[in-house]
């Protein structure tokens, strides 16, 4: 199949580029209580929703390749969508069908792990996020590969669990924890020993991503291979007594390692062991990869490097593939949008702050990355801070959009794609008043941003990734705000289950269209609308724009 685009001979080009804004984690809320989207200044967001062209697009479930309407959309999925204009199976998915299926276990790299552990007569450790969010994991995997362990002849497990609190309620730690423990009682007999090893919340160790801040990788290497850390006799006394203790929610709570005798740690590691990462998730899976697997790896001093078989449970990385070992293949996601445009002379800027800049070019681009042509491409990093998000809830979208002012006004880009963090990063720290100024700061940013393509004459299309900001706080069937056992509002943490927006603002627009846009479509239909906007003709399979084009 070709990856030219045709020319539609019937659309007048824009003189300006076509900019794609994608506010992560801005939806439409069911509840008017927590919803920091509606609740926020955003005379700009307001003003383009009354006057321009508008609909509503779906960002979770199987929209976005999820395994049912029930699961979030997230960053990853949603920017894999937007970038491919068609909709994959994704990890969740994937690595549910395999794990019930058992097509997993029957898998080489499993077989590999098995033999391995048993021929050393060593431990076999699982490491990933202990919760069912189906965002970066889901305990169900983790369970069945426990059963699945023992059934094959492994003697010792040991399971070193990352707090979410993100993906699932702030402080559920201990609904994941408790019953997992009496698994765990379940299956250990004479001949089987399973145990919590570690943990930790996920924004303090481990699950760090793009480079950010590798002192959490740093921390969460101390505590899962070297048992160095605070020791606690179980994972639910080192919970209960850090939130006390702290105050923190579960993504938040400081490191843990489990030891009976309050010297000895229970489940670090040694030469001959085996190491599973669960989480199906790249973008937070690359660095404890690479300090498992890099022989030339700078980043922190990792002490005596034991002699392990490391496995992920995808291949999070597919050019450089990383890690060399794992059980599920990837979505193969191919013809995304900025391959089709290169081959078709279009120059592209892609940018965004670290903390979604990967999701802007190696999950926009289909999981890839680099670049498909140097001279066509350019990617611009603006440093995030290493700041609690709620402390500087505006975070780099004044950067983000001086650059994108300045590409604008350069003239040399055809399309420039970015990302404003905000409502998501803000989103997932439950702090209302935070992210409702999180979400005047991106207004703010959007009105210099539509000025710029206004004067250039472009085109300004605005979208998100998933739901986050506009819900958050928990309600109960009946629509009613929830409260804890202290009276106090349960915040929600999470991703939502709701729409976002698709806005379409051409101040040049001679007619090609009706004013009216395509409802019922999710946000994959967004790039075959980049498209048309561009002048092209949108590949053949893509999914359909939300344009009616005349």
């Amino acid at each position: 199949m070709s990856l030219n685009l045709t020319v539609n001979p019937k659309f007048n080009k824009r003189k300006g580029p076509v900019v794609l804004a994608i506010l992560d984690g801005v939806g439409f809320g069911k509840y008017t209580d927590g919803d920091a989207v509606l609740n926020a200044y955003t005379p700009t967001l307001d003003a383009l929703m009354k006057t321009c062209p508008f609909t509503r697009l779906k960002a979770h479930g199987t929209a976005v390749g999820m395994p049912s309407d029930a699961d979030m959309g997230n960053s990853e999925v949603g920017h894999n969508a937007i970038g491919c204009g068609r909709v994959f199976s994704q990890g969740a998915k994937l690595v549910d069908d395999a794990v019930t299926s058992k097509k997993l276990f029957a898998g080489e790299i499993w077989l590999k792990l098995v033999d391995f552990v048993k021929a050393n007569n060593s431990t076999m450790h699982f490491l990933g996020l202990f919760s069912d969010g189906n965002v970066h994991s889901n305990i169900s995997h983790l369970k069945a590969m426990v059963e699945e362990a023992k059934n094959a002849g492994v003697k010792k497990v040991r399971i070193h669990a990352l707090l979410d609190g993100r993906d699932v309620p702030e402080t559920s730690a201990l609904e994941y924890v408790r019953p997992f423990e009496e698994f765990l009682a379940s299956l250990n007999s004479a001949d089987f020993d399973a145990r919590i090893a570690s943990g930790g919340g996920r924004m303090v160790i481990t699950m760090d991503r793009y480079g950010a801040n590798w002192e959490m990788v740093r921390k969460g290497w101390e505590i899962h291979v070297h048992g160095n850390g605070e020791m606690f006799k179980s994972a639910e006394e080192a919970i209960t007594e850090l939130r006390n203790r702290t105050k923190a929610i579960d993504q938040d709570l400081p490191p843990f390692v489990i030891s009976d005798d309050g010297k000895t740690p229970v489940g670090a590691m040694a030469d001959g062991d085996a190491v599973i990462y669960f989480n199906f998730r790249g973008d937070r899976s690359l660095e404890i990869t690479a300090a498992f697997e890099d022989d030339n790896f700078t980043h922190f001093d990792r002490g005596v490097r034991p002699a392990v078989m490391y496995a992920g449970m995808m291949e999070y990385d597919g050019d450089l593939h990383q890690p060399k070992n794992f059980l599920v293949n990837p979505p193969e996601i191919d013809r995304t949008i900025g391959e089709y445009l290169c081959n078709s002379g279009v120059k592209q800027l892609a940018i965004s702050e670290t903390q979604k800049f990967g999701h802007v070019t190696y999950f926009f681009n289909g999981n890839k990355s680099g670049k498909f042509n140097e001279e066509l491409e350019d990617y611009v990093e603006i440093k995030s801070d290493i700041v609690p998000f709620e402390q500087r809830p505006w975070m780099k979208a004044a950067e983000i959009t001086d650059q994108i002012i300045e590409a604008i006004e350069s003239g040399k880009y055809g399309m420039i794609r970015f990302n404003f963090p905000n409502g998501d990063m803000v989103g997932h720290t439950g702090d209302f008043q935070a992210v409702l100024v999180a979400m005047g700061a991106v207004d703010i940013c959007l009105a210099r941003i539509k000025d710029a393509v206004e004067k250039a004459g472009g085109v300004l299309v605005v979208t998100a990734d998933h739901g986050n900001a506009d819900d958050m706080l928990e309600h109960d069937k009946k629509g009613e705000v929830k409260f804890d056992k202290n009276g106090q509002v349960c915040r929600k943490t999470s991703h939502s289950l709701n729409q976002v927006p698709c806005i379409v603002y051409d101040p040049g627009f001679q007619g090609e269209y009706e004013a009216e846009l395509n409802e019922g479509l999710g946000i994959s239909s967004i790039t075959a609308t980049c498209i048309e906007l561009l002048g092209f003709n949108a590949p053949e399979g893509y999914d359909s724009s939300v344009l009616k084009m005349r």
